[in-house]
C-alpha cells in the first residue's frame, strides 16, 4: 500500500489532538506523520529539545517488538588537533570502562540480562553509542547510555589498559588490507589533515595520549547542547523524553540553558588531491582504490550520485561487477562507493586480485571510469540504480535500527529528515542526463589511487 505524510508545525496540534509542546521550557514538535492507504498511522516522527540543549528525536513504528536507542556527539576524529589526534576513539571505549555507580561487567550485564545488542563508533564527524532491545527493556539501554556518557569515571588504570587493546586494534587494522587501502586512499586525497588521517589514531598518537587529556576532550565536547539521543521502535515519545531527562541528569549534567550546537560545517577539509600512494604489505593479493572528488553530504544531486554509483559497481548486475568479474574474471570483489561529509566527498571503485593482474584490473577499471565519464550511463543502466537504491533503502528502513541511525544523523547535523516517500521521489526524478552530466564532472578530473600489497 502507498504510504502518505503530513507534516505539522512547531506548536500545533497533532492528529491526536495533544498539544504538542508537553511542558513549559521543554520544545517538542512533531517532525512528520506517516499514514497507510487507509488512514491508519504507521509512524510519526517527535523532536523536543530540552532547556539544557539536549535534544531527543523518537519515531514510533507500527508492528515492531523492539526498540533502538543511540546517543550521539557531535565529535569525531577531524576535530582533533595532531597532539590529540585518536582522542574522540579512545574516549569512546573509555566510555564503557565504568561509571560511579556501575562497573564496566555492570554495564554489560545491564543489557546482556535483557538480551539487549549495545555496541559504539567512531566516525571522522562524529560518535554515536546505541543499543537495541525488546521494546519493555529500553529503559534499561537508555539508563545505561546516559549513564555512560554524563557520569564515566575514567580511571587512570582503565586509560592504560584500553591503550594496549587500542593498539591492538591498530595493529589488527594494520593487518587487514582493505583497512590499509581505504585509509592509504583518504590520506592521499585529503593529505595529512584530520579527514585525512585515520579514525583510531596512530601507535605514536596513542601512547603519547594522557587521562588528562582525554578527559578534558570529554568535558569539552559531551555537552548537552552537542549531544542527540534518537529513539526508534515501539515506543512512546513523552516517555522516552521522561527517560531520557533522568537519565541524563546526573550529577547536575542538564543544569543551565543552552540552544543546541549543530556539527560544524565548514572546517579544514582540503580539496581533494591526486595522486598515486602505495604500501607495501606481504598479502596474497593487491588491493586497489581508485577515485577522485565526490559530493557534500547535503548536495542536492547526492541522490543522482547514488544511482551512479550504484550503478556503476553496487550490484552483481552493475557495469564494473560485469566487466571486471563476470566477463574477465579479473577479481573476486569490485565495488564503488562513496563518502560524503559536511564540506568534501570521494567517490571510489575497490577492487582486490592476484598481483600478475594489476595492470589489466586497473587498466579495465580506468577504462570503464572514462567510457561513463565521456558517455553517461545507459536508461537501462540507471533504471536499475534507481531500482536497486529504492529496495535497498526500503528494506533497511523495516528495521528500528535504521530508523535510529537515520533519526540521528539528520538531527546532529541539521539536514532535512525527508519521509520514506519524499526519498523515493527523489531517486525516482534522477534522470539520464543528470547522471551523465555529474559523472563527467566526477570522474573525469585528476585520479586518486591507492595499492597495497606485495
Amino acid at each position: 500500500m502507498t504510504a502518505r505524510s503530513t507534516r505539522v508545525p512547531a506548536g500545533q496540534q497533532t492528529s491526536a489532538g495533544r498539544p504538542a509542546a508537553s511542558r513549559p521550557g521543554r520544545r517538542t514538535r512533531v517532525v512528520h506523520t506517516t499514514r497507510d492507504a487507509d488512514g491508519r498511522v504507521t509512524s510519526r516522527v517527535r523532536r523536543s529539545v530540552l532547556p539544557s540543549g539536549l535534544r531527543i528525536v523518537t519515531e514510533e513504528m507500527a508492528g515492531v517488538r523492539s526498540a533502538s536507542v543511540g546517543v550521539w556527539a557531535g565529535v569525531g576524529s577531524r576535530h582533533e588537533s595532531g597532539a590529540l589526534h585518536g582522542c574522540s576513539h579512545f574516549l569512546e571505549h573509555l566510555l564503557f570502562k565504568g561509571t560511579h555507580t556501575r562497573s564496566a561487567l555492570d554495564i554489560s550485564v545491564a543489557l546482556d540480562q535483557v538480551g539487549g545488542e549495545f555496541n559504539a563508533f567512531t566516525a571522522k564527524d562524529y560518535t554515536c553509542f546505541h543499543a537495541r532491545t525488546l521494546d519493555e527493556d529500553l529503559p534499561v539501554a537508555i539508563d545505561v547510555l546516559g549513564d555512560m556518557v554524563t557520569a564515566s569515571v575514567l580511571a587512570e588504570p582503565d586509560v592504560e589498559a584500553e591503550r594496549q587493546v587500542i593498539l591492538d586494534e591498530i595493529a589488527m587494522h594494520d593487518d587487514d588490507p582493505d583497512d590499509v587501502v581505504h585509509n592509504l586512499f583518504a590520506l592521499q586525497a585529503w593529505g595529512d589533515s584530520p579527514l585525512g588521517r585515520p579514525i583510531a589514531g596512530t601507535t605514536a598518537s596513542i601512547e603519547a595520549l594522557t587521562r588528562d587529556q582525554v578527559h578534558r576532550f570529554w568535558q569539552r565536547h559531551y555537552r548537552p547542547e552537542t549531544l542527540v539521543v534518537s529513539v526508534a521502535g515501539n515506543i512512546d515519545h513523552a516517555a522516552v523524553v521522561r527517560q531520557v531527562a533522568a537519565a541524563f541528569d546526573r550529577d547536575g549534567f542538564l543544569d543551565g540553558t543552552a540552544e543546541p550546537a549543530t556539527v560544524p560545517q565548514r572546517l579544514d577539509a582540503r580539496r581533494v588531491r591526486p595522486g598515486t600512494a602505495t604500501a607495501h604489505r606481504p598479502f596474497e593479493q593487491v588491493n586497489l582504490v581508485l577515485g577522485g572528488r565526490g559530493l557534500t553530504r547535503t548536495d542536492p544531486r547526492r541522490f543522482a550520485l547514488g544511482v551512479l554509483s550504484t550503478a556503476l559497481g553496487g550490484s552483481t548486475s552493475s557495469r564494473l561487477f560485469q566487466e571486471v568479474r563476470e566477463r574477465r574474471g579479473l577479481a573476486y570483489s569490485v565495488y564503488s562507493f562513496t563518502g560524503q561529509h559536511a564540506d568534501a566527498g570521494l567517490l571510489g571503485v575497490a577492487a582486490g586480485c592476484l598481483p600478475a593482474r594489476q595492470d589489466a584490473l586497473l587498466d579495465v577499471v580506468r577504462h570503464e571510469l572514462a567510457s561513463v565519464a565521456a558517455d553517461g550511463l545507459t536508461p537501462e543502466e540507471v533504471e536499475r540504480g534507481q531500482g536497486q537504491l529504492r529496495g535497498g533503502l526500503v528494506l533497511g528502513l523495516e528495521d528500528s535500527g535504521s530508523r535510529m541511525f537515520r533519526l540521528g544523523k539528520a538531527e546532529l547535523f541539521g539536514t532535512e529528515l525527508l519521509t520514506l516517500d519524499e526519498i523515493l521521489h527523489r531517486i525516482d526524478a534522477v534522470t539520464v542526463d543528470e547522471v551523465g552530466e555529474l559523472a563527467g564532472e566526477l570522474l573525469g578530473g585528476g585520479e586518486v589511487l591507492a595499492l597495497v600489497g606485495p
